[in-house]
């Protein structure tokens, strides 16, 4: 099965970085603080999905994933010393959630074209895409002192698993990998994005509080 090219994944892997870099900002971190969420909230999902699968982790034999992880991380903390205060309110702000609403796109599409690769059940192949998504930025939330943004009421999980879903059936259907990979990481983005634009999201339980 052929895989996307290495482009899309390194700008899967900077955008993601781009996501934890700002969340360090927003804790005020050292810049081994940015470097570490940089990494973890890029390569975090990827790493859980080889795992499940068996196969050798991606950036085991890929070390650029690791330095464009460390050059993003550095490069974010490098600008916020020479404007204080303002990339940690991008942090705070929207940048951050778009950066990771790019990098939940990509990732989801990614993780299941490569659960495919490997022989997956289309159903398996979902669920992995949905985790390679959404783990980094789970990982990155929990290091950074945040609740996860997969919690909030905001469309996100919904977002990524229609995304995983109309590839793997666009894929199966017959149609080329580029094409149905497309489609997938346009309907996670924009269903995303519109949870950003307009606070859509699905009811929550219940609860005496």
């Amino acid at each position: 099965m052929e895989q996307f090219g290495d482009l899309v994944q390194w700008i899967g892997i900077a955008v993601f970085a781009l996501s934890g870099a700002l969340a360090a900002a927003r804790k005020g971190m050292d810049p081994f603080g940015f470097i570490l969420l940089a990494t973890v909230t890029a390569i975090g999902g990827g790493t859980l999905r080889d795992l499940v699968l068996s196969v050798p982790v991606f950036w085991l034999r890929a070390p650029s994933s690791l330095l464009i992880c460390a050059a993003v991380g550095l490069l974010t903390y490098f600008i916020g010393l020479r404007k204080p205060g303002h990339i940690g309110a991008l942090g705070r702000q929207t940048l951050l959630v778009w950066a990771d609403a790019v990098g939940l796109a990509i990732f989801t599409i990614l993780g299941a074209a490569k659960a495919l690769a490997f022989g997956a059940h289309p159903i398996t192949a979902i669920a992995l895409g949905v985790m390679t998504g959404g783990f980094g930025g789970i990982f990155r939330d929990i290091l950074a002192g945040e609740p996860p943004l997969v919690l909030h009421r905001e469309i996100y999980v919904t977002a990524s698993l229609a995304g995983a879903a109309i590839f793997v059936a666009v894929y199966n259907i017959g149609m080329p990998i580029q094409f149905a990979g497309a489609l997938g990481m346009a309907s996670c983005f924009v269903l995303r994005g519109m949870a950003i634009r307009y606070n859509w999201s699905l009811k929550p339980f219940p609860t005496d509080e």
